[in-house]
């Protein structure tokens, strides 16, 4: 519990005990893994973060200082205590440290120390010794939480302070090395300037200007070379900017080519260095780009052809120049024809290139010249090892017979060797970044070690081959060569077959996803269709209810007692005696109506005969039909006289009846009394049936009312029944057309299934299964819509 009781102090409200305990802890966590991890999971990062917050970030005095130093030793080497401060959200807590403000002049010697220890925490997480996938993440996240952004303003700010600018250019470098999305964002990073320039573009000014502090020159060309590893994009557009085709003809900005070129052929030795450095990892493991850069030309003097650079830099290197700048140009030219026989050819065109390799190696040389000499056989051994032959002077088998007589093979192996023996070339083969202690000591880069290690093995077993072996070697190579391309096709068939069946896979996905949301819209429409069933049902036993219950209603009122009985007899007299009156009424105007008739028709053959009497000259048949009509007019005038004649008997009956009716009435008292109560109780009763009559109207009336709310409603359940039995039939057919998509899908699936056997994949048969208990779910749905 030690470590823990200790942590307790860094929360002491006195400053004295808290900034002791700091200072104690520092002590503890140096070189002892252990303790750095039981201190990281006391939650040492967020308390030492709030301190550093408390006390005002870069801004902060001596107690900033040493929570920044107490950090470093417990991430410095420290995988675990890494991957939990980047797991906790700490890099994003690193922000705030690095926002300076556009005034920085004057910055204190404790802020120049805080933020230089600030920089260098933020290298411990992101430094290329640690695993890629932890400096991958880091990367990522000090991307996402806007670190990187915040770096590349201090880096293009005015007024910084030569070792902090330094220290943030090498920590940039760190930031994106290696990883495409930090490298894209740093190549739009723009200087604040008028016009605004490309900051690699500014860098890289910075690097080939001899004026500049030589820390600051190393800097630019790591960060250079970081922007360039693992990112073919970046090299490309360095390239680009050397070719012909995208050269600014006006003038007007500086490129980056132009400036790595410009910094290769000046007289300063560390430029022409760094400019063929930075030049040589825009090549790396690039045969596209070392291609593309034979193309390039320069114009060396007024009235002179240009010169490609191969050439040029092939000049400058027989010139004789200083050490440095030779050491430059050849690892330039062993990078640019590794693995690449086109270059190795174009190099080989010049006739002065191997008479002067083949000098610099047979000299016997004091120990400055060595390395030049150990980089002149590297250099030839490359032109023999990825030489095509397609030089019939400068074959494989010529250049090693003249190795054989003007050098020795021993010899040229011994001065191969050279290089790795090299001090300066075991200093930088520890660790990416140049650290050179002067000018004069910067002889290797990295990159090139690697390659170093790689040819040197391989050289020399080319240069003791004999042709014959050459000669299987090449049978060999083209073999594998041969293999390869077939391997090759064969990958992008399987590759673009993965592709088809991913698609085909997605398709199958999204038709069964779709199948699966129209049988569920299917089973929802039945249960809806059943519902609407039920209801309808359930409508139609309440409808039948209602009914019986208003017939019952009425019978019930029918046998209502004896009254009602006598009542409707009443009626039913009354109503007669109304109809024998409207009878007799009518029988009259019927008869008044024919004997008008008659009468009319008695003038009419008056008029007939006077018109015959004087019509007779006119023909005698015309005579005789109107003869007959007229004894037909008289026998139906004599019926209808009869008819007359005893209707207007039985009208002087009827009058008759009538007229003796009431004297009879009028004669005894008794009769009167009677009748008048009679009449009294008859107009009681026709009242209280005025009043029945009236109920039963209402009644009527709201059972009419009742009726036409029933009769709409069913029509409504009618109309409902109808569009649902509408709505079955299109449901069906969405149905019928599923199964029919259905099928052609299965057949599709199996055909696919043949092809996959015929691929020797394994293939379950489940889909069919599936695919049949389906078929039979949608015969089911199919049964229970037709019931």
């Amino acid at each position: 519990m030690g470590v823990s009781r200790l942590m307790d102090l860094l929360a002491d409200s006195r400053e004295v005990i808290r900034n002791d305990g700091v200072l104690l802890l520092q002590q503890l966590t140096k070189s002892n893994a252990a303790i750095q991890k039981i201190v990281a999971f006391e939650n040492a990062f967020e308390r030492l973060l709030d301190i550093i917050t408390e006390e005002g970030n870069s801004d902060g005095g001596i107690v900033v200082e040493d929570c920044l130093l107490l950090l470093q030793n417990l991430l410095k080497n420290n995988n675990s205590n890494q991957n939990f401060f980047k797991e906790g959200s700490y890099i994003q807590r690193m922000k705030p440290w690095f926002e300076v403000g556009d005034d920085n002049c004057g910055w204190s010697a404790q802020k120049v120390t805080n933020l230089h220890l600030m920089l260098q925490l933020v290298r411990v997480l992101v430094s290329p010794t640690n695993p890629p996938g932890a400096t991958s993440s880091c990367q990522k996240a000090m991307f996402h939480c806007g670190l990187l952004q915040q770096l590349c303003t201090i880096l293009m700010a005015t007024g910084v302070p030569a070792d902090i600018l330094t220290e943030t250019i090498n920590t940039v470098s760190e930031v994106i090395r290696g990883c495409q999305m930090n490298q894209d964002y740093f190549a739009s990073v723009n200087a604040p300037s008028n016009p605004p320039r490309p900051a690699i573009v500014v860098l890289l000014m910075s690097m080939v200007n001899e004026r500049q502090p030589f820390v600051l020159r190393c800097a630019v060309l790591y960060c250079f070379q970081c922007f360039l590893y693992k990112n073919q994009k970046g090299q490309g557009e360095i390239v680009s900017t050397l070719l012909p085709s995208t050269i600014d003809a006006t003038g007007n900005s500086v490129s980056a080519g132009q400036l790595l070129c410009g910094g290769l052929f000046s007289t300063d030795s560390l430029s022409n260095w760094c400019a063929a450095v930075a030049l040589a990892h825009a090549l790396q493991e690039n045969a596209t780009l070392k291609e593309q850069l034979l193309r390039v030309q320069l114009a060396t003097s007024i009235g002179n052809p240009p010169v490609s650079l191969l050439q040029q830099c092939t000049n400058i290197l027989s010139q004789g120049s200083k050490v440095q700048t030779r050491v430059g140009l050849l690892m330039l030219l062993c990078t640019w024809l590794s693995n690449c026989s086109i270059a190795v050819t174009h190099f080989l065109h010049n006739p002065a290139n191997i008479p002067f390799l083949t000098g610099q190696i047979a000299e016997n040389l004091g120990e400055e010249e060595q390395l030049v000499q150990g980089l002149c056989a590297l250099l030839l051994g490359i032109s023999i090892y990825y030489n095509d032959n397609s030089l019939e002077n400068y074959r494989k088998e010529k250049l090693k017979q003249l190795i054989e007589k003007r050098i020795g093979r021993e010899n040229f192996i011994e001065k191969l060797g050279f290089i790795s023996k090299h001090e300066l070339y075991s200093r930088a083969a520890q660790k990416p970044q140049p650290g050179f202690s002067s000018p004069e000591h910067m002889m290797f880069d990295h990159e090139f070690t690697k390659l170093v290690k790689e040819l040197e093995g391989v050289i020399s077993k080319a240069i003791y081959k004999s042709s014959e072996e050459d000669k299987k070697e090449e049978e060999v190579k083209k073999t594998l060569e041969q293999h390869d391309n077939i391997v090759t096709q064969y990958k992008k068939v399987i590759r673009e077959q993965d592709q088809e069946l991913e698609e085909l896979k997605q398709r199958v996905t999204t038709l069964m996803s779709q199948n699966e949301q129209l049988q569920a819209t299917v089973t929802q429409q039945v249960s809806q269709i059943q519902q609407h069933k039920d209801q309808y049902n359930l409508l139609k036993v309440q409808l039948g209810k209602d009914t019986q219950h208003h017939n019952s209603h009425g019978d019930t009122f029918q046998m209502n007692g004896i009254q009602t009985e006598e009542v409707s007899k009443l009626k039913e007299e009354l109503e007669e005696w109304k109809n024998k009156h409207e009878l007799l009424q009518g029988q009259i105007r019927e008869k008044d109506f024919l004997i008008e008739k008659l009468k009319s028709s008695q003038l009419e053959i008056g008029t007939t005969e006077l018109s015959s009497q004087s019509s007779r000259s006119g023909g005698l048949e015309h005579n005789n039909e109107l003869q007959k009509e007229l004894e037909m007019l008289r026998s139906q005038l004599q019926l209808q006289s009869v008819e007359i004649s005893q209707l207007q008997t039985e009208n002087q009956k009827l009058r008759v009846m009538n007229t003796t009716a009431d004297p009879v009435l009028g004669d005894s008292g008794a009769a009167v009394a009677n009748s008048s109560e009679l009449e009294g109780q008859l107009e009681q009763e026709i009242k209280e049936l005025k009043s029945e009559v009236k109920a039963l109207s209402e009644e009527k009336e709201s059972l009419k009312q009742h009726l036409d709310s029933s009769s709409s409603t069913v029509a409504i359940l009618q109309d409902e029944k109808s569009k649902l039995q509408q709505e079955v039939a299109e449901s069906k057919k969405e149905q019928d057309d599923l199964l029919v998509l259905l099928a052609d899908q299965d057949q599709k699936l199996s055909a696919l299934k043949i092809k996959l056997k015929d691929l020797g994949v394994p293939v379950e048969d489940e889909d069919d299964i599936e695919s049949g208990d389906q078929g039979d779910e949608d015969e089911d749905v199919e049964e229970e819509e037709q019931d």
